[in-house]
Parts: C-alpha cells; sequence; structure tokens
C-alpha cells in the first residue's frame, strides 16, 4: 500500500487498531511515520478508510496543499468508533440542522469529487439503493460514509460524509435514471450528514 499523506499533511499512523490524524500544518512526514503509515490494516473496514484517506489527500493537495497549514490540532479517531457514532443507512432521524458554508478549499475538491462520481454513475441507472452504495464503494468511499436518505421521486438517495479533521464537506448522491445529480454541501461538525437540511435542487412531483 502506498504511503498516506492527508493535506499538508495530515500523517495517519495505526497505533493499535486506531487511526490517528495528526501533524496539521507538520512538514513532510519522516522515514518512520512513512514506515508506520504503510502498516496500516490492509483489510476490512480500516483498508477502506485508508484507501479513501489516499485518494482524498489528492484532491487536497491539487486544490490546496497548504490547506491545514497553521492548524494545531491533533484528531484520533478508529474506523470501530466512526461507525458507533455514525447512525444506520436505514435512519429516520428527523433533519433539523442547517449546512455549514464550505471553504474555497473545500469548493474545489467538493467540484473534483462530484465531476468523478458523475463520471462513474454516467449512462447507468442505479435502481436500488444497495446498487448506489454499492458503486460508491467501488469508488473508494467506505461503506461506513455512506448513509441512506429518503428516496426522491422514488429514486435512491444516499449520504456520503467525505469530512477530514475540522473539515465540512459532505455530498448527496440522487439517482436520476440516466445517472445521478451531486451536490455537495457543509456539514456541522460532530453531527450525521443525515441531520443536516438541505432544500431540494428538483422540485418533488406533484402528481
Amino acid at each position: 500500500m502506498r504511503s498516506i499523506l492527508l493535506p499538508k499533511p495530515l500523517l495517519a499512523t495505526a497505533l493499535g487498531g486506531v487511526v490517528v490524524l495528526a501533524g496539521f500544518g507538520a512538514q513532510n512526514a519522516t522515514a518512520e511515520q512513512t514506515s508506520v503509515v504503510s502498516t496500516v490494516a490492509t483489510t476490512g473496514d480500516d483498508d477502506a478508510e485508508a484507501r479513501f484517506f489516499e485518494m482524498m489527500d489528492i484532491f487536497w493537495q491539487s486544490c490546496s496543499p497548504r490547506a491545514f497549514s497553521g492548524v494545531d490540532a491533533v484528531v484520533s479517531a478508529s474506523v470501530a468508533d466512526t461507525a458507533a457514532a455514525a447512525p444506520t443507512p436505514d435512519t429516520t432521524q428527523p433533519i433539523l440542522v442547517d449546512p455549514v458554508p464550505l471553504t474555497v478549499t473545500e469548493e474545489c475538491v467538493a467540484q473534483k469529487l462530484q465531476l468523478r462520481i458523475n463520471r462513474a454513475f454516467s449512462g447507468t441507472d442505479t435502481a436500488t439503493y444497495e446498487e448506489m452504495r454499492d458503486k460508491l464503494t467501488s469508488l473508494r468511499y467506505p461503506a461506513a460514509r455512506i448513509h441512506r436518505m429518503r428516496d426522491f421521486a422514488g429514486q435512491p438517495v444516499a449520504r456520503v460524509d467525505v469530512r477530514l479533521g475540522a473539515g465540512h464537506l459532505a455530498l448527496q448522491v440522487t439517482d436520476v435514471n440516466i445517472g445521478v445529480m451531486v451536490e455537495a454541501f457543509g456539514a456541522p461538525e460532530y453531527v450525521s450528514v443525515t441531520e443536516v437540511r438541505l432544500k431540494p435542487l428538483v422540485a418533488w412531483p406533484t402528481t
């Protein structure tokens, strides 16, 4: 597995199965840190998270190599903790929280992710949520970060939590028969992406 370099850089290390994101604004990882990163588990949820971090690093670095410079923070989380804090994919909890603004860098990353997802789903019809989820996981989004939402006019809808560190970026993916519509929004910290209130981009049918 390639070493994982998170935004400028977020260093991911595996300590007893716990993924630690540290060094916001630090310089390049040392050889020892890189070696530790490479020991991240290569199976199950840990591997899915590792591949997700690796993918997101590419987008963050292309948008802003210094996106997190000057920020003094350490974020620690395990895949198990993330899954425990998030609702089940079939949650019916009310959406009560307003979205927060995205930064310029997050907007840039969002555009790249939207284009990538749109291209992957172009010309396909994901008739069920399960098909949409499987397609998203094939694009390196961990299943634990994909959440089922209420269908839109009978079409599946999913939200993808792509937040890193103290970021807010999340995506809503809606099937539109010949592809998908991907909407980027800001999810407040410590709030599930399923609890953010979004205005429909397309009106619900009246008949």
